[in-house]
């Protein structure tokens, strides 16, 4: 990944912030209200947990917290009474001593005795968390920067995979800096859609850069590296929107990765599922057909709009290093290889994803819209075929 200094880095991260600060400060009030299966206006505590880890995970966080809190005043009531009630000017002299034995052995085996049961109590609850062994649903969750792929591996629904990305009004009004409605940021052109009360494992990984894969109602935060494979599990007990973000900073994009859970009946995730497969279906394009451009223009727009929108604005104009489409010299070129290989690779040490992941009549679709659009009145068209001969 190209390096990316601090402050652009921070600058980037903390947009969303700055917008709504500015916003308060004006004195322009917010009509936001509490998220189901997300933050809540002016949360203290944990997500409202949906999952049996998730529920032992906030009994261990306020356990831990009582017990902090119960040698914290224990401590410093033995320390404040101490100094004030032997004192000099009360006329106590000072003892002269240098061990207690009984002392000693206190301080040694009551710490190490609350360790002990503090660390049973969690133990527990990681051993869980770590036991994915008999799922009814097994799903990859791929990072990217900055989206998530999902593959439906194992159990119904096998053999679906899409992409989930930020939804572009989302973006539109993070650039405009007039966030509004209560899922600002974390709404998504395709949430994960999974069965309630059956057991759902994860697999994380990523393509590029580290990520984590983090939902808090669900009680799960597993990281995604690139070249390894790590896993956890969960099961919603409730139906309804769960949402989480990416928790690993991953680049510049980082504040636009967000997660959404959708848990449906049993019932309507079957119908989901028949319903996706034949999308599914209906989008699996024979690479070897040969489209007209209008056609091809029409379905990349859609492509577009779902994949490069959020980045290079719908009017292909780009912003700060993002660059424009409209009047790119690699887009308006006559070699349409070299357009195809960024498509396919990425550009700029991974500013510019690669797309591999879209079908060969996606790339060439959005290819032909970004010739033939805004400005780009190129007349070029670019065949499902030759994606597939640039992938070779």
């Amino acid at each position: 990944m190209k390096p990316i200094s601090w402050s652009s880095l921070t600058r980037r991260c903390a947009q969303p912030l700055l917008a709504l600060g500015a916003l308060t400060a004006s004195g322009v009030a917010l009509a936001t209200n509490d998220l189901p299966g997300g933050p809540k206006v002016n949360q203290l505590n944990l997500h409202d947990p949906v999952t049996k880890i998730g529920e032992q995970q906030h009994f261990l966080h306020n356990f831990m917290l009582v017990v902090c809190l119960v040698i914290f005043i224990a401590v410093f009531a033995v320390m404040f009474y101490s100094i004030l009630k032997h004192r000099k000017s009360l006329g106590h002299k000072p003892a002269n001593f240098h061990e207690s034995v009984a002392v000693e052995i206190a301080w040694t085996i009551v710490p190490f005795i609350i360790v002990v049961i503090m660390g049973a109590m969690a133990t527990r609850t990681v051993v869980a968390m770590k036991d994915t062994s008999n799922a009814d649903l097994t799903i990859k969750a791929t990072g990217y920067q900055w989206k998530w792929g999902y593959d439906y591996l194992k159990g119904q629904g096998e053999g679906i995979a899409f992409l989930s990305t930020l939804d572009v009004s989302q973006r539109t009004m993070s650039d405009s800096g007039k966030p509004s409605g209560d899922d600002y940021l974390l709404k998504v052109d395709n949430p994960l859609v999974v069965p309630v009360n059956q057991k759902v494992r994860i697999v994380t990984t990523a393509n590029d850069v580290i990520h984590a894969w983090m939902v808090p109602s669900l009680g799960v935060k597993q990281d995604a590296i690139p070249g390894f494979v790590r896993d956890t599990w969960f099961r919603a007990e409730k139906v309804g929107d769960y949402y989480g973000q990416c928790a690993e900073l991953c680049g510049k994009e980082h504040a636009y990765m967000p997660i959404h859970v959708k848990v449906l009946s049993t019932e309507d995730y079957a119908k989901w599922v028949e319903g996706k497969k034949k999308e599914m279906a209906a989008l699996a394009d024979d690479p070897s057909k040969v489209w007209t451009l209008e056609d091809l223009v029409a379905r990349g727009e859609k492509v577009y709009a779902a994949n490069c929108a959020a980045c290079h604005r719908p009017d292909g104009k780009g912003a700060g290093p993002i660059k424009a489409l409209d009047g790119s010299p690699v887009v308006t070129d006559a070699d349409k290889s070299k357009q195809i290989q960024i498509l396919l690779n990425g550009a700029a040490n991974g500013a510019m994803p690669a797309w591999k992941t879209l079908s060969d009549t996606e790339i060439a679709a959005v290819a032909t819209y970004t010739k033939n659009s805004w400005g780009n009145k190129t007349g070029t068209v670019v065949q499902p075929s030759e994606i597939v001969a640039a992938r070779k």
